[in-house]
């Protein structure tokens, strides 16, 4: 088992007597150079994101995108859980199908900032696009023009 001094920041490997990291001035901490991917994954999550139950952040077209978006938040130190979205199944292709990606509700601020969430801008929308009065009187007159039409089309064989 080979030990190496690290920095939990930067991964940035050191010397045996040094203590704190050059580029970021933190303590350095032995690691074991023959980690297992999900132990260099775990390291780097912030305790800080993974209290409370789980909230829908984002929507992946399929798995791809889904793990993407997922390294983008592992990346900031946020935990996040990719599932099918409710109601696609498709068991022929699975890596198929829309996905919901979940963090922990004291994540999903960082969460939602990390991948440029416009919430705040979305409630400011425009009102809906109004159509100028002549094209909605045309409409109305079209709409009673036709349902005059079947109407009399329905009653004409009953005269």
């Amino acid at each position: 088992m080979i030990w190496l001094l690290v920095c939990p920041v930067c991964d940035a490997a050191h010397e045996p007597h040094e203590r704190f990291c050059a580029d970021c001035g933190v303590p350095l901490t032995f690691v074991n150079h023959e980690m297992s991917e999900s132990e260099r994954r775990a390291r780097k999550i912030r305790p800080g994101y993974t209290d409370g139950p789980l909230v829908r952040v984002a929507t992946a077209r399929h798995q791809a995108e889904a793990e993407m978006i997922q390294n983008l938040l592992l990346e900031e130190g946020i935990p996040s859980l990719v599932r099918r979205t409710g109601g696609f199944d498709v068991p022929d292709f699975l890596a198929a199908g829309p996905r919901d990606i979940v963090v922990a509700a004291s994540g999903e601020e960082a969460a939602r900032e990390i991948l440029g969430d416009r919430r705040e801008e979305q409630q400011g929308r425009l009102p809906p696009h109004k159509h100028p009065a002549w094209v909605r009187a045309l409409a109305v007159t079209m709409s009673v023009c036709a349902l005059a039409a079947f109407a009399s089309s329905v009653l004409l064989p009953f005269t």
